[in-house]
């Protein structure tokens, strides 16, 4: 850890332990945190990504945990759109011009306090948001700018994992884990989802 990093991870308090548990929403930027940062354009303009598989299970793992989640985007996209249909993401803010604000309108219209909702980014644009939130996460192969800002910097990258490996120390950290895994294993025994 640099000197940089530690200077900033220690002036945020209470502990990052604490923080954690607070946590009721997850938002996250799009572009280079659920997918690799890759944007497929074609020659009609519509825009195509691709979005890793487990970070979509693992977001479906953070609803059935009660907590929500939130895209914030400087793009406006279908696609977007349509993958947090899919997920069951509540919230979705598409071309923000200034994610420090997108977030501090989303959590006051959900009734979120800042300080319970963390923010997952990869570069600078998402440094306001992530300076707002609770708690802030980098994906790997962000700047180090953005990483020395963050509290906890991921070890997979953008559109790898990056987003399930948040959720999963999430949902640790607040002892909820072993409830979502027993849910995909009453599922796997082919009892009724849902079943208790």
């Amino acid at each position: 850890m640099t000197k940089r990093r530690a200077v900033a991870r220690a002036s945020r308090s209470p502990p990052l332990a604490t923080r954690m548990k607070r946590l009721k929403l997850l938002a996250m930027d799009v572009d280079g945190v659920l997918t690799d940062g890759t944007i497929f354009l074609s020659e009609s303009g519509g825009e195509l990504k691709g979005f890793f598989s487990r970070d979509g299970i693992g977001l479906k793992a953070l609803h059935l945990a009660g907590l929500h989640s939130a895209f914030v985007t400087a793009r406006g996209s279908p696609a977007v759109t349509r993958r947090a249909n899919e997920l069951g993401v509540r919230d979705v803010v598409l071309n923000s011009a200034n994610k420090g604000a997108a977030l501090r309108e989303l959590c006051a219209k959900r009734g979120v306090a800042l300080d319970e909702c963390a923010f997952v980014g990869d570069d600078l644009q998402d440094l306001p948001a992530m300076v707002a939130a609770g708690v802030a996460f980098a994906v790997s192969g962000a700047p180090e700018e953005v990483r020395a800002r963050a509290d906890v910097t991921t070890r997979a990258r953008g559109g790898e994992g990056a987003v399930r490996e948040v959720v999963d120390r999430i949902l640790k950290s607040q002892g909820k884990f072993a409830v979502v895994l027993r849910h995909f294993l009453e599922q796997s025994n082919g009892r009724p989802e849902g079943s208790a």
